[in-house]
């Protein structure tokens, strides 16, 4: 039987099913378990700022700080009190900069970087708890990596059977296009992905309700951004809703601009009726992408950043090292309701062979 926690909802009682999430950062997939009805028993991460704000947020789960090449998932198990097998759900985000299609000329090649063998971290995990089901997530680069085709075999010869996609977020709840790999294993049943959702959510649905910064009190939201006033100019020209710089006339544009052909996105504003680009870690710096308001003469702020990820605006980030370090934890992190819509997928397919 499935390991679960009897919860009341409604009066009902409903059967939670279990996950423990690796890689954790700062808890974007443990939300999107939760939503889809996991408990999340463990959790672990590396980072500092991601390991406070996951605290903040995900008060009931045991949240281990450390270098994960060094924790024992046998030791971990016994600790919350599991056999082999009782899990219901191991899922995580290995860290992909060795993935990233900039890192390997456009998809060509693998890479070798070291951060990319904590993929193999994940499979000791597996190992050690052998969970009914697995889900990874990574950028579009793993799919093609010569890594994930020695992980699928070698949890092949576990008894799991898989299946990986290259999915965009947008398609599945979330206000921004973001091309993500999913995998997703069983050890009982053959892996299924969660159909598209029927609305897409823009970035309209997500930030358009927000006051301007300064006005609301809330830390994500009202700091303030230096910038040159060849820059402030600049950002005043861009066309609104979805302009761009190459909109302007040359004599307007920066220097290196007319000296570069490409990256024609940065200082591009946002366009208030389509998901938002991808939330990378320089998302509040209008160099570098498309990350300028669609209306107002500025960068996006940390709280619209984490809402365009699918956080909710009472999410709790640490932000005590800046704004930049806390801009990238949240362009790392794995958009919650992307998460969800996988999970209840998977989580239908475990309850069908109870």
């Amino acid at each position: 039987m499935a390991m679960k926690k009897k919860i009341v909802v409604d009066r009902n009682e409903i059967d939670r099913f279990t996950a423990i999430d690796l890689f954790c950062g700062c808890g974007g997939l443990s939300l999107g378990l939760s939503y889809a009805g996991f408990d999340i028993l463990a959790a672990i991460d590396s980072d500092p700022l991601a390991c406070a704000t996951y605290g903040r947020n995900h008060k009931s789960t045991k949240l281990i700080e450390g270098d994960i090449t060094k924790t024992r998932p046998t030791y971990l198990r016994k600790q919350l009190g599991l056999d082999e097998g009782q899990l219901d759900l191991l899922a995580g985000c290995p860290p992909c900069q060795g993935f990233s299609t900039l890192r390997t000329l456009n998809g060509n090649r693998s890479v070798d970087e070291p951060m990319n063998d904590l993929v193999f971290q994940f499979l000791k995990y597996v190992r050690a708890f052998r969970p009914k089901a697995i889900m990874m997530e990574n950028v579009p680069g793993l799919a093609k990596d010569t890594r994930l085709v020695r992980f699928r075999r070698q949890i092949g010869g576990l008894g799991y059977q898989s299946s990986v996609r290259v999915l965009d977020a947008s398609k599945f709840g979330t206000p921004q296009r973001r091309n993500r790999m999913i995998l997703v294993a069983l050890l009982d049943g053959n892996p299924e992905f969660a159909a598209e959702a029927p609305k897409i959510v823009t970035v309209k649905d997500a930030i358009g309700s927000l006051l301007p910064p300064g006005t609301g009190g809330d830390p994500l939201h009202d700091y303030h951004a230096k910038r040159s006033d060849q820059v402030k100019r600049l950002i005043r020209r861009i066309p609104t809703n979805g302009g761009s710089r190459t909109d302007l006339p040359l004599e307007l544009q920066l220097d290196c601009h007319k000296r570069c052909n490409g990256f024609k996105d940065i200082y591009g504003r946002m366009a208030w009726d389509r998901p938002s680009p991808t939330i990378t870690g320089g998302c509040i710096n209008p160099s570098k992408g498309r990350f300028l308001h669609p209306e107002q003469d500025r960068a996006i702020t940390l709280r619209e950043a984490s809402l365009l990820q699918g956080f909710p605006e009472s999410y709790d980030f640490e932000i005590s090292k800046g704004k930049y370090p806390a801009a990238q934890m949240i362009g790392n992190a794995f958009p919650p309701k992307f998460a969800e819509h996988h999970a209840r997928v998977i989580q239908a397919q475990l309850a069908e062979n109870l």
